[in-house]
């Protein structure tokens, strides 16, 4: 996509005008994808507020015919260390920013020896906020992948007692392989019984039973974008206190998915879900933020937190996940990826929250 990668080139100018440099060194490699396709393991960009005409690519031997066909629309150059052959090349006198959060002290030293460079933390990353619509068909795909291995596993009878969490953690990874996805967004958690109630648990052994509750976080990666959904079930008919859990995290997470919108604070987002909890009496079971943002990197800004800084812009991408978390006895989680817009955000992840019983 060289005009979509264009266009992201010229955006990023505009910030690099504000900032006072003649040219950013972009090291990253997530950014560097954004801004010129390349997938490689390693590359650097030289960006010239002059234009493309005067930007440059660089990576090594290994990647020149991968480059020449994914970035055919810049000067490149084949050499290595990357960073450090751009350095080299910059004009003298120019400011150039670097990526001061992605950038070691040794490296930094290193490429001091060829120029002056300026901190300009987060440049990219600004821009990365706010999706395109390449960006969010992208995600639209991942989601889309995992709704359908969520839905073939349950069809197949892949959440049943005896099976355990390890295996159902590689049978969903599987299935999501199997519709479209080139790898998992992260290592998928299942969690089953008092694991449940564990925000973070690695899948173990551990053997699902009737009467559990079954959690599910997990994603498909599509073209570098990632999704993210929490589904929770019960292995047999459900206990009282599980249903009363469970309808809680659905109305909170319905109370935090209403609040997205363009303009609305991420602190006060965050706040119109953890009040439903709070005011049922387990504010102190839901320990840990709203949401995030997701893209090319599963966690990115915003943060939808008490904590969190800012507002919400119409085409960001982020995560809506309320829980509420029994120690000893089990939790359970709801997450949505969805995209802010006008109105209604736009919903991606697509399974449903009902309760599920199987």
């Amino acid at each position: 996509m060289p005009e979509t990668h264009g266009r992201r080139r010229a955006a990023l100018r505009g910030l690099l005008t504000e900032a006072g440099v003649d040219a950013l060194l972009v090291t990253d490699l997530l950014n560097i994808r954004y801004l010129t396709g390349f997938t490689g393991s390693n590359a650097a960009v030289l960006l010239h507020t002059g234009g493309d005409g005067k930007t440059l690519f660089c990576t090594d031997g290994r990647y020149t015919t991968q480059s020449a066909a994914e970035v055919p629309d810049l000067e490149r150059v084949i050499d290595r260390p990357s960073a450090a052959a751009l350095a080299k090349r910059a004009a003298k006198g120019e400011r150039v920013g670097f990526e001061s959060q992605h950038v070691s002290v040794e490296e930094h030293e290193a490429l001091q020896e060829h120029l002056k460079l300026e901190r300009t933390p987060g440049l990219v990353e600004q821009l990365r906020l706010v999706k395109d619509e390449a960006e969010v068909e992208a995600l639209r795909q991942a989601c889309a992948a995992a709704d359908r291995a969520l839905d073939d596993l349950v069809a197949a009878g892949g959440l049943r007692p005896g099976r355990t969490e390890l295996e159902v953690a590689r049978d969903l990874e599987n299935r999501m392989l199997e519709h479209g996805s080139s790898e998992p967004s992260f290592a998928s958690i299942v969690a089953a019984g008092a694991h449940s109630a564990i925000p973070h648990h690695r899948p173990t052994h551990a053997e699902l039973k009737r009467g559990d509750f079954v959690k599910l976080d997990f994603g498909a990666t599509v073209d570098g974008y990632h999704s993210d959904m929490t589904r929770t079930f019960v292995l047999g008919e459900p206990a009282d206190w599980q249903r009363e859990v469970y309808d809680l995290v659905h109305t909170a997470q319905a109370a935090g998915t209403r609040a997205v919108a363009p303009g609305a604070d991420v602190s006060e987002v965050d706040a119109a879900a953890r009040g439903v909890i709070a005011e049922a009496g387990h504010g102190e079971h839901f320990a840990h933020g709203l949401g995030h943002g997701v893209g090319l990197q599963i966690h990115e800004a915003p943060s939808l937190a008490a904590t969190g800084v800012g507002t919400l812009s119409a085409g960001m991408a982020v995560t809506v996940e309320p829980g509420v978390y029994l120690a000893g006895r089990g939790g359970v989680r709801i997450e949505d990826t969805l995209v802010v817009r006008a109105g209604e955000p736009e919903l991606l992840t697509l399974s449903t929250k009902n309760l599920v019983v199987v």
